[in-house]
């Protein structure tokens, strides 16, 4: 009976938790490449970046630190 229950809820949440990444829609990239001195190399570097994703592809994504003013 605890096998069944186990296996229950470990299918369960195989399937409940599914390895999705929603990537960013052109809006957006648009949105974020306006700021950039070369916007037209930024658009096309995200999606390039955004068809890996969807490929399944790793992706390398720099992290920013915060500047406080």
């Amino acid at each position: 009976m605890k096998f069944l229950l186990k296996s229950c809820l470990l299918s369960l949440a195989l399937f409940t938790f599914d390895d999705e990444s929603f990537s960013l829609t052109d809006y957006q990239i648009k949105k974020i490449c306006k700021r950039e001195k070369f916007e037209y190399s930024c658009i096309k570097n995200f999606h390039n970046k955004r068809s890996n994703l969807q490929k399944g592809n790793q992706i390398k994504i720099p992290v920013i630190p915060y500047k406080r003013r």
